[in-house]
């Protein structure tokens, strides 16, 4: 997908379709007006004729347009100006791209950074108009034996009413293609049935993505007879009932300008079907499962997203991948299990895994000396209930570290919310019998997932996003979100040193 940036009057702009988003009050933004100048007051007709109201997400197609040299005229209602925040400004560009998908347009140019966004420039705006675009042509159809018609979609301009906002513009463009991109690898990888997308797969998918990053990206895999040499028995307990063989997936970026400058590493939980084990889960929904791995799916979002934009950081990724199975090999409730560091856990349910393989993983990330480290896991259902779909559940054991986050969600507006991690939620893992246990009841249960983690990550700032309520859809559109990419992609840039992405000139 290209997205070029041209401030051309839009009037003389030739392209397939040309979008104009509206208020529902007030005056037409510049490009607006001056496309209603040039076209004998076309829009401003339609408008008052009642043709077209303005309504946020409203899009009207006008297929001709005399004095323009666009095939086709879409207007959007972006509804009252004082309520033109940042979800409504992505709803009215999620609305035009999703009328553009099926059409036989191969270019639109599209006129949103005329749009008043409070504390947003040009730059976020543009970004916003990438991530869109990539969202409403991403298709997952590999199964079908009958597949509908690809959209045509290949460029999307961006117009630019000012000139000086122009190199803003790009770098927006480019970081929102990149997350675009990421988010789509995480949802197909989400999206795939677990008879195909097991931890061998996504280790061959992760050796598959560092051949083809030019030696930016290493892939090193950690096999069973490697966890168990290694010690992670913690995590090769939750594949002990699957044919599949767990693996430890560990990728790494090296863009900082020094070497050993400390990394940032991003953990993800990678159970590829979780029937509950053992503890096995209801029948109903069950299809759902594979999604487990969507914390997984992330990470490898993440990576190539960071591939395309290169930030100057270093960048450690970890993958614990597992399947969790209900074999006569599989671990028991009231199984003892010891951890890589050393702690030993009581297994009272088998269905809360996610924990067991990124405790082990956790450990692991001690011996890279982190700056930071991030888990993102599918963990708790108790996170549904306490967020719904909206928001990721956010914990962690440093303020600063969960402020960069909470900012880098409002940013990529893919929002987290902060939830506590006091001492007291700890005794609800006590265990008679091994030095903690892995669940600590209903109460709380997102946060005693969370406490069990930090038994894990006391040697570094870390934060744990449960993703349970926003990875995926159920229901008629069931699939993959490819949340949180943008979070972690934003959070990423944001650790650079000055801030800014290099986009070369086009």
């Amino acid at each position: 997908m290209e997205f070029p940036v041209q401030t051309a009057n839009p009037a003389k702009v030739e392209t397939a379709c040309l979008v104009v988003p509206v208020f529902k009050d007030g005056e037409l933004l510049p490009a607006a007006a001056k496309l209603d100048n040039a076209s004998e007051r076309l829009i401003g007709q339609l408008i008052e004729r009642g043709d077209f109201e303005a309504t946020l997400g409203n899009v009207l197609m006008v297929p001709f347009a005399p004095g323009l040299n666009t095939d086709r005229l879409m207007l959007v209602g972006l509804g009252e100006r004082g309520k033109c925040q940042e979800g409504a400004f992505r709803k009215a560009v999620d609305a035009v791209f999703t009328a553009i998908a099926p059409l036989p347009a191969e270019d639109v140019a599209v006129a949103f950074t005329d749009v008043p966004v409070a504390d947003r420039g040009c730059d976020w705006k543009a970004r916003m108009v990438a991530e869109a675009t990539h969202r409403a042509v991403y298709r997952f159809d590999d199964f079908k034996s009958e597949k509908a018609p690809a959209p045509s979609l290949e460029k999307v301009t961006l117009l630019i009413s000012e000139q000086g906002d122009a190199d803003a513009a790009r770098r927006g463009a480019h970081v929102g293609d990149a997350i675009g991109q990421g988010v789509a690898t995480t949802r197909t990888l989400g999206n795939l049935p677990g008879n195909v997308c097991t931890p061998s797969y996504l280790a061959e998918r992760a050796e598959r993505l560092a051949a083809e990053s030019g030696g930016e990206l290493t892939a090193e895999i950690l096999d069973e007879a490697a966890l168990e040499e290694l010690g992670a028995h913690s995590l090769l307990s939750v594949g002990r009932g699957s044919a599949e063989p767990s693996r430890l997936i560990v990728m790494r970026y090296q863009g900082a300008e020094e070497a050993d400058e400390a990394p940032h590493v991003l953990v993800g939980k990678g159970i590829t079907f979780d029937t509950g084990g053992i503890s096995l889960k209801p029948g109903e929904g069950m299809d759902e499962m594979k999604f487990d791995m969507c914390g997984a799916a992330s990470v490898f979002g993440t990576v190539t997203s960071v591939l395309a934009i290169k930030p100057r950081i270093n960048l450690v990724a970890i993958v614990a991948a597992a399947e969790n199975m209900p074999d006569g090999r599989a671990t028991k409730p009231g199984d003892i299990i010891q951890t890589l560091k050393g702690l030993s856990v009581e297994v009272l349910n088998t269905d809360a895994e996610g924990r067991l393989v990124l405790c082990d993983a956790l450990t692991y990330a001690e011996r890279f000396e982190p700056a930071s480290v991030v888990d993102i896991a599918t963990l708790t259902g108790a996170a549904i209930i306490a967020l719904g779909h909206h928001a990721t559940g956010l914990l962690s054991n440093d303020d600063d570290l969960a402020l960069d986050i909470l900012d880098a969600g409002e940013t990529a507006w893919d929002r987290a919310w902060h939830l506590p991690l006091w001492d007291e939620y700890q005794e609800q893992l006590s265990s008679n019998f091994a030095d903690l246990a892995n669940i600590g009841g209903r109460p709380a249960g997102t946060i005693t997932a969370a406490c069990f983690l930090s038994r894990f990550a006391d040697k570094f700032p870390w934060a744990h996003l449960d993703i349970a309520g926003t990875a995926w859809t159920s229901g008629k559109q069931k699939g993959a979100s490819g949340r949180p990419v943008g979070l972690l992609t934003q959070y990423l840039l944001d650790r650079e040193a000055d801030g800014e992405v290099e986009v070369a000139d086009d």
